[in-house]
């Protein structure tokens, strides 16, 4: 059944085709932080351990969300390591060490990079697109990448 909504289809599909890439990156987030959790070593493992599993509890989160969002707008779900591959701004890195500092620099580069993006098309999905829905909520994941980033960068000082 067609989604009537207040927005032309038109943008329907422009705003699913933004958030699509978001999940991308969304999920490749997860599953690098997922990395961070299992494989983290050094003096602080437990402490780490547990900090990475409380972010990547926050991604699965997100990453739901975000999918039933696209999911309100009437568009399908990409579900697939490949489809996600093909659709993220972020790099599978092969780290060369397993330990914390490493793991949360490469992570922080992440999130401000979702953060960048985030912040480029807020903007967009209000005016170009007429979707204050999909701006609002955008501007909330905005805030949660600013606070996760915020908690790496305190470890990193």
């Amino acid at each position: 059944m067609k989604t009537s909504i207040g927005i032309k289809n038109e943008n329907l599909a422009k705003v699913a085709e933004v958030l699509v890439q978001i999940l991308a990156d969304e999920f490749v987030l997860y599953t690098k932080t997922k990395k961070a959790h299992w494989n983290v070593e050094g003096a602080d493992f437990y402490n780490k351990h547990l900090f990475f599993e409380s972010q990547y509890k926050q991604l699965d989160e997100i990453t739901d969300t975000l999918a039933e969002r696209i999911r309100m707008l009437g568009h399908y779900v990409p579900a697939t390591l490949r489809e996600y591959l093909a659709l993220t701004h972020l790099s599978e890195h092969h780290l060369e060490s397993n330990d914390s500092l490493t793991y949360m620099k490469e992570l922080l580069s992440d999130h401000e990079s979702i953060s960048i993006h985030l912040r480029e098309n807020i903007e967009n999905f209000a005016v170009t697109f007429h979707d204050a829905g999909t701006s609002d909520y955008i501007t909330g994941l905005l805030e949660m990448h600013e606070k996760m980033a915020w908690m790496l960068r305190s470890h990193l000082k």
